[in-house]
């Protein structure tokens, strides 16, 4: 009868939020209760996997993954790059105080056991696959690995449990197996692809070996953190406006396509580095990305009175609000985690069909009946990361 009551309450709260345009959302309740729809929506009762697409769409192709054969196939459940979605949320969630029981719960018995099916056991160095081990082989992408390896690592660090520490150890394997001299060193993209060295590979893979260096105080990880940075920024930074470019070619040529998970984990690299060195070049660096970043990413809508996020992948905004956060962390400066927080209370009211799941479209002129599981995952991760900083 009290979780009766409790889940009552909670759900009398949450349906009153959108009615109420000057009250703050509580970004805790919003995370929770998305992470439950998606659960309810994505999920099934036979496994612990997830669908890429809710309602499941037959006709889906995966473009993201460079390989017309593989995205032909019809795919009955999430690629590994959406379901490490629901691991950074769960990771998220866990890291509320009051929530770290329940959610370290569901990483262990939900997230954890339907990302054992993305392991690949069969190609060494062990590391996971773009599609489930029970499907034809698919390719292995670093920078998948290196979004599991960040997630192992955060567990480990909130949690201390020494299975988690163990799965990103293996997990820096693999990346450190996607190196080469060439181009002077960078880790390509794709391990059956090795054409490019993207800044989706190489900075979060800084972000990732400092994390690692926090878990182990062994230094070499703090090295390898530090090269990666340097050589991302030598090699992938625009010096016109500080942000980045997507990728270069083993021929040298640069694909100046930019997106804000790139520029994102460069900030966050930059602000660990300034944390762990208390070098303040790293911080002067950081502060310029994080203004690059909201000049860029954001713009002014008539009738708000804040930067509204433009359309993209709205998981790559949440990656770039990781870096934003470290950087808050570092000098107090909460202009970037406000217009954050504006954002997120707009989304809550504007942007959610009747079933509680989220439009991608900022703009609100584009609902599309189709959700996709990054997409929420995403949103979780923001309103958890938000809660945590008590906004």
């Amino acid at each position: 009868m009290k979780l009766f009551s409790f889940c009552a309450v909670l759900m009398i709260q949450l349906c009153i939020i959108p009615l109420c345009a000057q009250e703050k959302v509580p970004f805790d309740l919003a995370a929770s209760q998305t992470m439950k729809r998606i659960y309810q929506f994505f999920g099934n009762s036979d496994n612990r996997l997830l669908l890429e697409k809710y309602p499941f769409d037959e006709n889906f192709k995966a473009d993201y993954l460079n390989n017309n054969e593989q995205a032909a196939q019809q795919k009955k459940y999430a690629y590994l790059w959406p379901f490490s979605g629901s691991f950074s949320a769960v990771n998220a969630l866990m890291e509320l105080p009051k929530q770290k029981k329940e959610y370290q719960k569901i990483l262990d018995k939900k997230v954890l056991i339907g990302l054992h099916v993305y392991r690949d056991e069969k190609r060494l160095p062990v590391g996971y696959a773009s599609y489930l081990n029970t499907a034809a082989a698919s390719d292995r992408f670093y920078d998948d690995n290196i979004w599991l390896g960040i997630d192992f690592t955060d567990s480990y660090l909130y949690t201390k449990k020494d299975v988690y520490l163990t799965k990103a150890k293996e997990i820096w394997t693999f990346v450190k197996s996607g190196e080469d001299s060439l181009l002077g060193g960078g880790i390509y993209w794709c391990e059956q692809k090795k054409e490019s060295k993207n800044t989706c590979s190489n900075a979060p893979a800084s972000v990732f070996a400092l994390k690692l260096f926090e878990a182990t105080k062994d230094s070499v990880y703090f090295l390898e953190g530090k090269r990666l940075y340097h050589w991302t920024k030598e090699n992938l930074e625009d010096p016109t406006d500080r942000l980045y470019w997507d990728n270069m070619r083993l021929n040298g040529h640069l694909d100046k396509a930019k997106y804000s998970y790139n520029s994102g984990q460069m900030l966050q690299a930059a602000a660990l580095l300034y944390r762990l060195t208390k070098e303040k070049h790293y911080l002067i660096h950081a502060q310029k990305i994080a203004e690059a970043c909201y000049s860029y990413f954001f713009q002014d809508v008539t009738g708000q009175d804040f930067k509204l996020l433009k359309n993209s992948n709205l998981w790559f905004h949440a990656v770039m609000m990781r870096g934003f956060i470290s950087l808050y962390e570092q000098d107090q400066n909460p202009k970037y985690i406000n217009v954050f927080a504006k954002n997120l209370n707009y989304a809550w009211r504007y942007m959610r069909d009747e079933k509680g799941l989220f439009y991608a479209d900022w703009t609100l002129k584009n609902r599309k009946e189709k959700k996709d599981l990054l997409d929420q995952c995403a949103f979780v991760e923001m309103y958890a990361r938000l809660a945590k900083l008590n906004y």
